[in-house]
């Protein structure tokens, strides 16, 4: 008797990894702008791409609006998330703040080997730079994103890791939206500098370059108010 209650009263351990699934692949999907903004994410469709009822994918969809990736409406359903140009300026002035403190503290704990993986981080994403091709586009963009969240996973904060997760899925909502160049915001170069300035134990000038890197990359976006037109006017009519 005992063991039925307590099979009644455990978690449903198969649900909580099905919405985590859900949500990491939605979630990667944005990151990679595979999923542009505005897209629709009906439960319907959620359940039946990942073979799972409509509980679960409102719960992964859920999960998601808390995190500022989807836009839940009323009576209208879930959209991955629109940011405005002040919700862009936000997303990279808090990540202005933050990853300056998240580069020292990854950079009091680094050892060789996790020097060297960064490295190769940057190796496979000049790699990725030379290929042309939507696929390629996608897991370049993806490899620029890895290097800030390497950092906040050697900083050893767990907060902060989740925080920055985060942050990367919605720059790159904003960078889907509002980007301008063909090639990465995420300059591959900076990203080399700053491991050189960490290297030699630079931490103000490995600090300063972050700082400009963000700023490079908030500097790409054409974050002017877009004024919305009818269907009359878009076509000229």
């Amino acid at each position: 008797m005992n063991s039925a209650a307590n099979a009644h009263e455990a978690p449903d351990v198969s649900s909580e990894i099905g919405t985590q699934k859900i949500r990491d692949a939605i979630r990667d999907a944005i990151v990679e702008r595979r999923l542009s903004p505005g897209t629709k994410l009906s439960e319907n469709d959620v359940g039946s791409l990942f073979n799972v009822s409509r509980t679960l994918a409102r719960a992964a969809l859920q999960a998601l609006s808390y995190e500022g990736l989807v836009s839940v409406e009323k009576n209208r359903g879930a959209f991955v998330a629109y940011p405005s140009p002040e919700e862009a300026r936000q997303i990279f002035a808090a990540r202005r703040l933050v990853e300056p403190g998240i580069l020292r503290d990854a950079a009091a704990r680094i050892t060789p080997s996790q020097i060297q993986h960064l490295k190769q981080l940057l190796i496979e994403e000049g790699r990725l730079m030379s290929e042309r091709g939507q696929t390629a586009r996608r897991a370049e963009i993806k490899a620029s994103g890895d290097f800030h969240l390497t950092l906040a996973a050697i900083s050893g904060n767990a907060i902060m890791q989740r925080f920055m997760d985060e942050l990367v899925a919605r720059s790159s909502l904003a960078i889907a939206l509002y980007g301008q160049s063909t090639v990465s915001s995420c300059g591959h170069s900076e990203h080399g500098d700053i491991i050189a300035a960490v290297e030699r134990n630079d931490l103000e000038q490995a600090c300063h370059l972050m700082v400009h890197h963000i700023a490079h990359i908030e500097a790409d976006l054409d974050l002017r108010e877009r004024k919305s037109v009818g269907l009359k006017e878009a076509f000229e009519l």
